[in-house]
């Protein structure tokens, strides 16, 4: 059955504000790291917060999402996935204001922030030594964290956060910082060509003393029907 729109509402809706909040991960210098700007607003002002804003009226929350995250540090061309809506009536003090957070991930060579807004300063803080956050922002940040470790077990989100070629110790150590604990590297091989996910460039890559180590590229596969066969995650 097709939906019907009428061409004029019935009645006129009360204003309810909705904003967009963004929670972007990386890895650098071996640390989990989320993207942070510099609040200029009288609320808040001078504390940290996740890149945002309001949506117009004229455009799709996504829109309204990566426009923000344009203006505030210059981050564009990457994948959002809708995270969770937050609604609590105190979260913000400037009054009832419903806020629909997402969350993505970025390779540490894709990160130089360059704000079109010449006064917003941004930057990367490590996500266990964040400062003092505005709003709800601390919990946003914890459910996004929460949902980047669950969608490791089932799909290839982590390669996001990897550059065109990788070794497999790099591999390795993106992964044990975002999961905050150790793997064991034979089982995580194994698993790694069980699964069919990397694939060797030919090329090699001399990190100090030893032998070189081989360069892979993500191999494209369709990881969540591996699940749905029973084979799960390396990690």
């Amino acid at each position: 059955m097709q939906a019907v729109t009428p061409n004029k509402p019935d009645t006129k809706l009360p204003p309810l504000p909705v904003t967009v909040d963004t929670v972007i991960f990386t890895v650098m210098d071996h640390t989990l790291q989320v993207l942070l700007v510099k609040r200029r607003e009288e609320k808040f002002a001078g504390l940290w917060s996740l890149p945002g804003g309001f949506v117009s009226e004229d455009e799709s929350l996504e829109a309204a999402a990566l426009r923000e995250l344009d203006e505030a540090t210059g981050v564009r061309d990457v994948y959002l996935e809708q995270l969770y809506t937050f609604g609590d009536p105190g979260r913000d003090t400037r009054g009832r204001v419903v806020s629909v957070a997402y969350v993505a991930l970025l390779a540490a060579d894709r990160c130089p922030l360059v704000p079109n807004d010449l006064e917003a300063e941004a930057r990367w803080w490590p996500v266990y030594e964040l400062p003092q956050l505005a709003f709800d922002h601390p919990q946003m940040i914890e459910v996004a964290l929460d949902r980047v470790r669950t969608k490791l077990e089932y799909t290839t989100i982590g390669f996001q956060l990897m550059g065109a070629t990788f070794t497999l110790g790099e591999l390795q150590r993106i992964y044990e910082v975002v999961l905050d604990r150790k793997l064991d590297k034979r089982n995580f091989r194994r698993r790694l060509q069980l699964l069919d996910l990397v694939e060797p460039t030919g090329e090699t890559f001399q990190d100090g003393p030893g032998r070189p180590a081989v360069l892979h590229r993500f191999r494209h596969v369709d990881f969540v029907h591996l699940r749905e066969r029973g084979i799960h995650s390396p990690f």
